[in-house]
This record gives C-alpha cells, structure tokens and sequence, in this order.
C-alpha cells in the first residue's frame, strides 16, 4: 500500500480521533477474542523511556479488565532465580478470553541481564538456545503471539530520562537500572542487535517500532496489532500502518539508520 494512503498523525487533536477510532476497533477486538476464546499475547520490549507504558496504557484504556491484562515483573525472588528461566512467566500467560500484555518479557535476559550481569554466560547462551521452542510450544498451543520492540535515539532517551527526574508525577518509573541505561548505550546496542538476530523467527518474529514520537509510535503500534489479529467488522482502511514506524524486522535495519544505533 502506498504511504500516499496512510493517514498522517500532525497535531493532537488528529491523534485524538484517531487513537479513540482505533479504541474502538480494540473493543471490536475484545469482542471478537472473547466469543471464539482466543488467547492473544503482547511483549512489550525496547530501551529504557521508549515507551512501553504509554503505549500500554492505550491499548487498555476502554477494554474490559477481566479480560485483560497488563504484566509488569519485578527483580526475581531467591525462589524464582533458582527455578526453571521461563517459569515465573509461565503463569501469566493467557487463557481462552484473554488478552495479556508484557511489559518486559523472558527477553530481560537477552537484554538487561546481560548488559548489567545479573546472569551468567551459560544462562544467557542456554536463552537463545531454548527461547526458540519455548515460543513455538506456545503458539502450537493456540496462543496468537505479538512480539513489539520500541526503539528511540540516544538523544530521546536521554531527554525523558532527565523528564523522569524533574517530573513529581513519573517519580515511580526511576531505577537504578533506568539510571545506567544511558551510560551502558552501545553495550544495550549489542544486546538488542544480538537479541534480535537470533530470536526472529517464523512463529514469533519481531516488530521494530520507532518510537521517538510517542503518538505516532502508539498509533501505530494500535494499527498493526488490529492488522494482524482477526475481528469482525474491522475497519482496514484504518489500521494500515506507516512503514517507516512499525516494520518487521530486517538485519539490513541496523546498518542503514531505521534501528538507532
């Protein structure tokens, strides 16, 4: 589809409309998850302020919350660390009905654990060898599997980390991990170009999304989770996306500019 037919975010009343627009496709969604017990599945992974709970905080604005869910996992217990890698996550997965969505994922491991050597060697190797089946296992069980990586620049990043700071109301998004995030840039860099070369695979591929405008990121995002799921009466003229903000993942995207470096 030529980007001449897509639908341009430029001021916020225009993302005002459309974000209540694609909502409402959502509800269509919901629906439609519900009556033919669906379990629909969502990772959120990206940078540290790349915009995950904004993003999610859309998505479930007007969906009913016995149905949805949102999954957001502290550090590991002592229990947790010594059990199976996958285990902890296990049990929130979703059910016939539901709608579930990670807020950070099983890819803490290929990401912050690696970066900041909260796992060793042979944990992280061992992830990339098992991650793979695991992800199969759950899409053969019926589990529809969405996996969104959020993407921004290092000068974004460091313009809402300093945000986070100065701003009382986002005092409960900063951590120490959050902290080092900017000061560990290139090695971050590494993990996620390494995360996603050997984790994008037929069953459970990743999405790129670029994410520096946070409206046209959650817009888009909105767009292409109604373009690929099945609902009645979908509004297609609607959900199609704009390729320069949510792409499937490509090698060539991180030499050419379209994943920051």
């Amino acid at each position: 589809m030529s980007k001449k037919h897509i639908k341009k975010i430029t001021d916020k009343e225009d993302y005002k409309n459309t974000l209540n627009q694609l909502q409402v496709e959502l509800v269509k969604l919901q629906r439609h998850v519900i009556n033919n017990n669906d379990k629909i599945l969502i990772i959120f992974e990206g940078r540290d302020a790349g915009g995950k709970d904004g993003t999610i905080k859309r998505i479930t604005q007007h969906l009913s919350p016995r149905e949805t869910r949102t999954v957001a996992l502290g550090k590991p217990s002592d229990r947790d660390s010594s059990s199976w890698y996958f285990q902890r996550y296990v049990e929130h997965l979703p059910a016939a009905q539901e709608i579930v969505l990670f807020n950070r994922s099983w890819y803490n491991r290929a990401g912050v654990e690696r970066v900041m050597s909260f796992c060793t060697d042979e944990q992280y190797h061992e992830f990339f060898e098992t991650v793979p089946g695991f992800e199969h296992m759950l899409v053969r069980s019926g589990i529809k599997l969405l996996k969104y990586y959020l993407d921004i620049s290092k000068d974004e990043q460091k313009k809402r980390l300093k945000d986070r700071e100065q701003n009382p109301l986002k005092q409960w998004k900063i951590s120490p991990i959050d902290k080092a995030a900017h000061k560990y840039w290139d090695e971050y860099s590494l993990a996620r170009n390494i995360m996603l070369a050997r984790t994008h695979h037929l069953n459970a591929p990743w999405t790129i999304v670029r994410a520096d405008d946070k409206q046209s990121a959650r817009i888009n995002i909105i767009k292409d989770i109604l373009f690929r799921l099945d609902y009645k009466d979908k509004d297609e003229a609607l959900v199609l996306t704009d390729a320069d903000i949510v792409f499937d993942y490509e090698e060539g995207y991180l030499h050419n500019g379209m994943i920051a470096p």
